[in-house]
């Protein structure tokens, strides 16, 4: 069985974030950020969740301190919304916001699939073909949040071989957005990025077709804007620590 190795230190987000250097390396290990960005990208905690400071602190066994560094590198890659006197929530986009995002999405990453057609080098196909086989697996284990976050991963790396620095961090921060678009808005039963559409991406990429990928791409892109419905679903809540699948009995 195939799977795509993952450093612990990496994510969509907290890989370009823009932080202050000197708290670039605090906020790589900071447990609430890595803990509470995995599981928005997985979506085992919804939009709009109150995040409460003495709760994470109890979750992760950490100071308050850290906690609010946690939640501000959260709020800075726009996945947590701060309110002063109202504290921390997971950032619930309306439906403009939304719209700009996949929008936004649907202008650079066809453009950015076009430009990795172009400069794919062989282990590039290599990567991208282990990131699609760990997706559908996680699909095949109805593992939907993993298989998510993973074919965010899969968008990223795209826009890394396209070598685009500035364009491929606004990409990052738009796939990771996405996770809470998709969770609120989705409408279609059906994968969310297909394994099919995957493997054709990687077939005209590695075929150098410039033209194919970008079509490929745009299309992709459309398909999932259009499954996305503004009539917003009450969401089942559950506590934070099940959310967060972790076990505080031990």
């Amino acid at each position: 069985m195939y799977s795509i190795v993952e450093p612990s230190n990496m994510s969509i987000t907290h890989k370009k974030t823009e932080f202050p250097q000197s708290t670039r390396a605090d906020v790589l290990q900071n447990p609430v950020f890595v803990g509470i960005e995995q599981a928005i990208l997985e979506q085992r905690i919804p939009p709009g969740m109150r995040l409460a400071e003495n709760d994470l602190g109890d979750v992760y066994g950490v100071s308050r301190t850290i906690v609010r560094a946690g939640l501000q590198a959260l709020s800075q890659a726009h996945l947590v919304t701060l309110r002063p006197n109202r504290g921390a929530s997971v950032a619930n986009p309306s439906p403009r916001e939304a719209r700009e995002v996949f929008e936004a999405r649907e202008l650079l990453e066809p453009r950015s699939a076009r430009e990795a057609a172009l400069n794919a080098k062989p282990k590039d196909i290599a990567d991208l073909r282990l990131h699609a086989l760990a997706e559908h697996e996680a699909m095949q284990e109805n593992a939907s949040g993993r298989a998510l976050r993973l074919s965010g991963l899969f968008h990223v790396k795209i826009a890394e071989i396209a070598n685009q620095k500035t364009i491929a961090e606004f990409i990052e921060s738009l796939v990771s957005r996405s996770s809470l678009i998709i969770a609120l808005y989705w409408t279609k039963s059906s994968t969310r990025c297909d394994e099919g559409c995957h493997n054709a991406l990687i077939d005209a990429i590695e075929r150098h077709d410039a033209d194919e990928a970008e079509d490929l791409m745009r299309s992709h892109l459309v398909d999932i804007h259009s499954a996305l419905s503004f009539g917003v679903a009450d969401k089942e809540h559950k506590t934070l620590k099940d959310m967060l699948g972790i076990d505080l009995s031990n």
